[in-house]
């Protein structure tokens, strides 16, 4: 059996379509899990932030009461923000500076792909990042 005339003409003109047609969707694809990713980033961003503001909380009693100093008690501070990224179910490191008055978040957490496992990446690491700088003032920060 024989082909119509013309047939593999028209058979041609296609050649490269479905080439063309699969990078465009894997470049697609590929920009939904970058998207994943960045959400995932902003939320260990925001994570860190709110552990760092958690941390600024905990005063140091004893001059806050006494009018001495209003600062963090580091200890208190690093707990606090530990609790808090416990609770938010991440891991991270937190630092408190020599004199009290700044607590830094660094958040380590996983962005589990969606699309990617195709190709044997199953996850992706991310990393937020917050600090918390403690001021007092009516009309500015002491």
């Amino acid at each position: 059996m024989q082909c119509p005339k013309g047939f593999r003409a028209r058979l041609r003109a296609d050649d490269g379509g479905v080439v063309v047609f699969v990078a465009i969707c894997t470049v697609a694809l590929l920009g939904l899990e970058g998207g994943g990713k960045m959400r995932a980033t902003e939320r260990a961003d925001a994570v860190a932030m709110e552990a760092a503001r958690a941390g600024g909380q905990a005063l140091d009693p004893a001059g806050a009461v006494t009018g001495t100093g209003v600062r963090a008690d580091p200890a208190a501070a690093t707990a606090a923000a530990y609790a808090y990224l416990s609770s938010a179910g991440v891991s991270g490191r937190v630092s408190a500076s020599a004199d009290g008055r700044k607590l830094t978040v660094t958040v380590n957490d996983t962005y589990v792909t969606k699309i990617l496992p195709v190709v044997g990446i199953g996850s992706m690491n991310v990393t937020g990042h917050g600090t918390a700088t403690l001021l007092h003032g009516v009309t500015q920060p002491e």
